[in-house]
């Protein structure tokens, strides 16, 4: 049996972490909390046990209680960031400003639902109690959405477990996991949010292998293969976009880059470089790079020979984190024709070994670049 797939695409794409849109004045049926969490409880869990379990909270005492716990341990926090970052535009802007006015307003939420489950995490990494709560708690959740209900994942409560445990009679051997607040939505609409496509963060076969194109098999140059390679520096953007835009730093990590300069006054979206490369079988050979993208403090990118039809295309990217950014360092070869193609069009039914070895070496280099960046960012 099929279901309507736009109607189940539009539900998964819209569940979204509600908290100022949460109507703190109609109340939310029992039957209602109860037929969500037997639609939850179909989800899968470890072993087939049956030990999750749900503690709906409606007493105005006992929710404001929570709430107090809640905000004590992390309420500073939240109005700090939220005044910190409130009208800058900052990634966090909108996650901060709600979380705060969430934790203001917990204990005039409908119902906190709260998920556990019988047992304690024991540090060996076994599975059996986060993986057995968190499909069932997100079904839930998809359940409400449904209905016209939200709700927001928050744990921070669990910075006060063992007095939550004892305000509602947690028995030891028990663990907290999740606290829902859930309500009436104001209005129904929501919109999916933006993320990276999966085709970016999608690795095949091996960690970050690409394609951006459709591939069967072992991916052929007209696929568009590349290389992603990620870390994560811990120093702030401004700190690290010096060096991405050094054109020469990578002949310091790289086993093949030898060097570059630029052609025009760069860097620039348009400017031009004219790099320098050699390897044992291909020799030494320069080819003139074109910057495609420059955003400064987040993207700097280039294509490698004819800008239309590039060699090879090359990016480099910073996407801030909590206290850290994450580089990433993306190579795609082709589409157009380069030592890579010759060597393909002389052993044509060695097209997809060729393609790995190039992915193999391509990573290794970029790894070291991004990490040698990293460590001099980080003065190690």
């Amino acid at each position: 049996m099929e279901f309507p797939v736009e109607d189940t695409d539009r539900l998964l794409s819209t569940t979204r972490a509600v908290r100022r849109r949460l109507n703190l004045e109609r109340l939310v049926p029992e039957e209602v909390l109860l037929d969500c969490i037997d639609l939850a409880e179909q989800a899968p869990t470890g072993g087939n046990q049956a030990s999750r379990r749900w503690i709906v909270i409606r007493d105005p005492e006992t929710k404001g209680r929570i709430a107090d716990l809640y905000r004590e341990v992390g309420g500073t926090f939240l109005n700090d960031a939220a005044t910190r970052l409130a009208g800058t535009g900052h990634h966090n802007e909108h996650t901060m400003v709600s979380s705060a006015y969430l934790a203001e307003h917990l204990h005039e939420v409908p119902a906190l639902v709260l998920v556990a489950i019988y047992g304690e995490h024991d540090g060996s990494g076994r599975p059996g109690l986060f993986d057995s709560v968190i499909q069932a708690a997100w079904s839930f959740c998809l359940a409400l959405r449904s209905r016209g209900l939200g709700s927001a994942w928050t744990t921070l409560h669990l910075g006060a477990a063992d007095r939550v445990g004892e305000l509602l009679g947690i028995p030891t051997g028990v663990t907290q996991v999740v606290l829902l607040p859930v309500a009436y939505t104001v209005g129904d609409e929501f919109s999916p949010a933006p993320r990276r496509p999966a085709r970016e963060i999608t690795w095949f076969e091996r960690w970050g292998r690409t394609t951006i194109h459709h591939a069967e098999g072992a991916p052929v140059h007209s696929d568009g293969p590349g290389v992603t390679v990620e870390v994560d520096v811990d120093a702030p953007a401004s700190d690290i976009w010096p060096h991405l835009v050094d054109i020469n730093l990578p002949a310091r990590f790289s086993d093949e880059f030898q060097g570059a300069e630029w052609i025009d006054d760069g860097p620039a979206l348009g400017a031009r470089f004219q790099g320098r490369n050699q390897r044992d079988d291909l020799g030494e050979w320069q080819v003139v790079c074109h910057v495609v993208a420059y955003e400064e403090g987040r993207v700097f990118a280039w294509n490698a020979g004819d800008v239309e039809n590039p060699a090879a295309q090359w990016r480099f990217e910073l996407e801030p984190l909590a206290g850290a950014t994450r580089l990433r360092f993306i190579m795609v070869l082709g589409p157009g024709p380069s030592g890579l193609t010759i060597a393909i069009e002389s052993m044509p039914d060695m097209e997809a070994r060729i393609i790995v070895r190039r992915q193999d070496e391509q990573a290794a280099n970029m790894l070291r670049t991004v990490e040698g960046i990293r460590d001099l960012v980080e003065g190690r």
